[in-house]
């Protein structure tokens, strides 16, 4: 029942202009969720039926059919409510603000790391007076480790605990978060690592 009341003048219903917009923005939204990684995935409040077509979506690589499976995702996730979607939208802001506060966190990690390697003590006085929780020894004898692995050319294995070191006091500060045991896994240090290179 398209068309204008003839009272009121107003449409009686969503044009399909409006239609086919609304339908490109969840597109949109769509690929954001295919582009996301597993980790950032978990943290959006995706509807467990949506799942089975990202993980699709992300599977398929040929240009064509990576499109129609995008258009298909976009189909399912017409069907959801304005509520789930906007709830969507709002994780992916908060994500995106915490991705780019997080990276900074990381090459600030970065930077204090080529300080104290450069300047020594005056870099690591300076660390501890914004960061007094940090571990004075820990951080003199890693830094004396890695100006000797620098000076024999031997692999940076200390030049690498100083960043894990650095981006676990550094992290959590940025993020607003207390600093946890999971900071220290094995499996951030792995992430950190592949990051730095």
């Amino acid at each position: 029942m398209r068309g204008r009341d003839e009272e009121t003048g107003e449409f009686l219903d969503i044009s399909r202009s409006q239609n086919r917009r609304d339908a490109l923005d969840v597109l949109a939204l769509g690929e954001k969720l295919v582009s996301l990684t597993p980790a950032q995935l978990a943290r959006v409040p995706v509807p467990e039926d949506l799942l089975p077509h990202i993980a699709e979506a992300k599977r398929i690589t040929a240009h064509i059919a990576h499109k129609r499976q995008l258009a298909f995702l976009a189909k399912h996730m017409r069907r959801e409510d304005d509520a789930t979607l906007d709830a969507i939208r709002d994780a992916l802001d908060a994500n995106s603000d915490t991705s780019r506060r997080e990276v900074a966190a990381l090459h600030r990690a970065e930077d204090w790391r080529e300080r104290l390697l450069k300047d020594g003590d005056t870099a690591l006085s300076a660390l501890l007076a914004e960061y007094p929780q940090a571990d004075r020894q820990q951080l003199r004898t890693l830094v004396r480790n890695a100006q000797a692995e620098r000076a024999k050319n031997k692999p940076p294995r200390a030049f690498r605990e100083i960043y894990q070191v650095l981006r676990n006091l550094l992290l959590p500060a940025a993020l607003g978060l207390e600093a946890t045991a999971a900071d220290t896994d094995d499996d951030d240090i792995g992430d950190a690592d592949s990051a730095e290179d």
